[in-house]
């Protein structure tokens, strides 16, 4: 009877007392004073509300509901999907809002919807995916400037794909913990970027700019190589892999620099063999053992010969046997005047490049060390 005393009284109020009854309302319904037939009332009591032509009046019975889980389920996703302010109340707090109910909202939602959900405390795992699949850069801001929402990996390498062009995405990415994958890919946009950069074009020429890109992402993912936790080798591998990227000239690169923990993890992937028994036969199998394995990753008998010989110079290297870079000992063994264009050629002068680098970085630090002196 007093709910339906309620109702009639409804008919004749001014929006703004029917507001503040629709918050006394709600916080009775939470409460423990009402009895089981008064709280179904109520409930069909709010359930009219949702009707009101007032948004106040939806938005005075949001805020009174949106912070407990024993809110009625149906109203609140009614008024998750409501105007903005009165969803933005419920969808930012209320526990009664699943997993499966934000990424259902995401996908039917608009961008106020999805920065909302985006901005969420505590978000998902499973809604932060929905959000990185189906929003915009805006969305995806929103999300990595949450510090509170929980991004699993698969998420942030879906970000980097995505929205890698972006300097804003990238500045926040680069302030997590990324997987050695995504920082590679967000070399990747780095690059395309300063490619694409007008100043670059005016300076260079197109074929320079594509050689200059293309030796910066090999030397960059080099790095990246030899900073990755063990852990994560297989996945780098794999991606640099699907990117065409496990070239016989990035390959000794990384091993001329001493990535010998993803060259094994490399060579391990091409060839299919167990990743243990690559690595005994790197670290102490005969030349022709290792040999038969390099080749068994696809690298050509001629070039395998190059590898193999880097291989034992970096045991020597690393034993102390043998001064001076592998680099430089791989040139005077192999690197003849005249020696017509091939596959070992072009190797090479990929090691060529790596030895000059090698110099200018010791010259560099030479005269920092002389400068500091002075």
């Amino acid at each position: 009877m007093i709910v339906q005393a309620f109702l009639r009284w409804t008919a004749t109020a001014r929006a703004s007392e029917r507001a503040k009854a629709a918050g006394a309302l709600g916080r009775a319904y939470l409460s423990a004073t009402l009895g089981r037939e008064e709280q179904h009332a109520a409930a069909l009591a709010m359930t009219y509300l949702l009707d009101d032509p007032s948004p106040r009046v939806r938005l005075a019975l949001a805020e009174a509901l949106a912070g407990s889980p024993e809110a009625p389920r149906a109203i609140i996703l009614a008024l998750a999907e409501d105007q903005p302010e009165i969803s933005c109340t419920v969808i930012s707090c209320s526990p009664v809002i699943t997993e499966t109910d934000l990424i259902a909202l995401a996908g039917r939602g608009d961008r106020l919807i999805r920065g909302f959900i985006a901005a969420r405390p505590q978000l998902s795992r499973g809604a932060a995916a929905a959000i990185v699949e189906i929003g915009e850069e805006n969305d995806v801001t929103i999300l990595l400037e949450n510090e509170s929402a929980v991004i699993g990996r698969p998420t942030l390498r879906r970000i980097a794909e995505r929205f890698g062009q972006s300097a804003d995405i990238r500045r926040l990415l680069l302030d997590r913990d990324l997987p050695a994958d995504v920082r590679h890919l967000l070399v990747h946009h780095v690059t395309a970027a300063l490619s694409g950069s007008s100043l670059v074009r005016a300076t260079m020429a197109a074929k320079r700019i594509e050689h200059v890109g293309r030796e910066a992402g090999n030397a960059a993912a080099v790095v990246i190589a030899g900073g990755v936790p063990h852990e994560e080798i297989p996945d780098l591998v794999e991606h640099l892999r699907g990117a065409g990227r496990l070239t016989p000239a990035f390959l000794i690169h990384a091993l001329c620099a001493g990535k010998i923990d993803f060259f094994a993890g490399a060579i391990a992937n091409l060839s299919g063999l167990e990743d243990r028994r690559v690595r005994a036969i790197l670290a102490t199998g005969r030349m022709h053992a290792v040999r038969a394995l390099l080749e068994s990753a696809g690298l050509g008998r001629d070039i395998a010969v190059v590898f193999v010989d880097a291989v034992f110079l970096r045991r020597q290297e690393e034993a102390a046997e043998t001064p001076g870079s592998v680099s430089a000992l791989l040139l005077e063994r192999f690197r003849r005047p005249g020696m017509p264009a091939s596959p070992v050629s072009e190797l090479l002068d990929m090691v060529e490049k790596l030895q000059r680098a090698e110099m200018r970085s010791t010259a560099r630090s030479y005269a920092d060390d002389a400068y500091l002196a002075a």
